[in-house]
């Protein structure tokens, strides 16, 4: 009998947890262990922070879901994983033994890294449901006495389609209370253009960004990096090709949604030959650690190298096409391994995003993720926004009802004809 845990419960965690299930034997058992006891659906957070959704149209209880799966469930954090010992020390002072370990864990978000950056700062955020709600308090007192707005990311940031989503469903907000032509917004993004995604762009992602924010009177910054945040004001240095600062400006603001670099969480970080410089854990193509063979990740936890070098650090990002991908072939690997088999699934890694801007939106996908690409395909138009909306309501529901497949960029790809894409393959 094999005892399975997976740390961490969000998008990678919790369809992990359902895929083991369904992957191994009857006698082995799986532990979930996570921080909270609830899931958010973090894609509509920029919802959120607008008034679009409350926090129970997007969140999930956990306990009972995993009950009805019959998986184990621990909503206590993790304080460190002992990779040499099996173990995962939990920060009530017990500890968790296992033979398999799924490291799910997310990333802890990099706001201190730069001075008055964050929710506990002077910008917002829509990474967590509880950034979005403070995001909404701040935003509602905004609309009180318009003002200029920033919106984008800071500098290392690798999950740029939020921001983009944001600055047009905020903008779209703001037409709607008819207090737009009271407020000009301005996109910072380290990226070296815009529509870059930590991608080298995906089609016409850099032509149909500029446009989109060109038809909507949205300014730009690219290939810069955050300073420093004051209240009302941001310290903002414009990077030249050869990394040297061309300029430093003052950008005021009433309200600033700026997304932060990401980094692992402290109780995977520093293990030697587990993790990463940032604290990302190490994988190899079976999503298995190479040192720790019983160990393996899934999602934004998971160490990818940058695309290549840029004026200013851009990440790469995970959609959640690629985690779902993770999932797959990890639940596949494991299923082998306690059957005395060796893994033999390699997760597709293709980028996938839908994301809305308010009242229409961009779909893009890049297979494989890194170009030279067979699949280099973006698209956009009210379409994408509807899709969104209907993708959301379908994969918490299938989460609530503790369905085996609640996936939510494969039900995208079946619509959008590519589904075949979803496959792992064999290594």
């Amino acid at each position: 009998m094999a005892h399975i845990v997976v740390l961490g419960a969000g998008l990678g965690g919790a369809i992990m947890a359902y895929e083991l299930k369904d992957q191994i034997r009857p006698e082995d058992t799986v532990t979930v262990i996570t921080k909270e006891p609830t899931y958010h659906f973090v894609p509509s957070n920029p919802w959120i922070a607008v008034g679009w959704r409350e926090r129970d149209d997007i969140t999930v209880d956990l306990a009972p879901t995993m009950a009805k799966k019959g998986i184990a469930f621990k909503p206590v954090a993790a304080e460190k994983v002992h990779p040499q010992e099996n173990r995962v020390d939990l920060i009530d002072g017990t500890s968790v033994s296992y033979d398999y370990l799924v490291i799910a864990t997310g990333p802890e978000l990099a706001f201190d890294e730069i001075e008055g950056f964050g929710p506990e700062g002077h910008t917002q955020s829509v990474c967590h449901v509880d950034h979005a709600l403070k995001a909404r308090e701040r935003f509602e007192e905004f609309c009180k006495n318009p003002a200029p707005i920033i919106v984008g990311a800071a500098q290392g940031a690798s999950c740029f389609g939020p921001a983009y989503e944001f600055l047009f469903i905020l903008e779209t907000e703001l037409r709607r209370r008819k207090i737009r032509d009271q407020v000009p917004m301005t996109f910072i993004t380290p990226e070296p253009y815009v529509g870059h995604l930590g991608l080298d762009g995906v089609g016409d992602t850099k032509g149909l960004l500029e446009s989109e924010m060109r038809g909507k009177h949205v300014k730009w910054m690219t290939s810069s990096r955050v300073k420093k945040v004051e209240d009302g004001k941001m310290i903002v240095e414009e990077i030249a090709d050869d990394g040297s600062v061309k300029a430093e400006k003052d950008m005021p603001f009433g309200f600033a949604m700026m997304l932060p670099a990401f980094r692992g969480i402290p109780a995977v970080s520093g293990i030697e030959g587990l993790s990463n410089p940032r604290g990302f854990t190490i994988v190899d193509k079976y999503q298995r650690n190479p040192k720790f063979p019983n160990v393996f990740a899934v999602g934004v936890c998971v160490a990818i190298p940058p695309m290549g070098p840029t004026p200013v650090p851009c990440g790469v990002p995970k959609t959640g096409f690629m985690i779902e991908s993770m999932v797959t072939a990890t639940a596949h690997n494991i299923g082998n391994l306690v059957r005395g088999k060796e893994p033999d699934q390699v997760g597709t890694w293709n980028a996938v995003c839908l994301a809305d801007f308010g009242d229409s939106g961009i779909a893009f996908v890049a297979q494989p993720q890194i170009p030279p690409r067979n699949v280099n395909w973006s698209s956009s138009g009210k379409w994408v926004h509807l899709a969104k909306i209907g993708f959301e309501k379908y994969f918490i529901r299938k989460l609530r009802k503790g369905t085996s497949e609640p996936y939510y960029e494969k039900a995208a790809m079946k619509m959008l004809g590519i589904d075949k894409l979803k496959a792992p393959q064999k290594g």
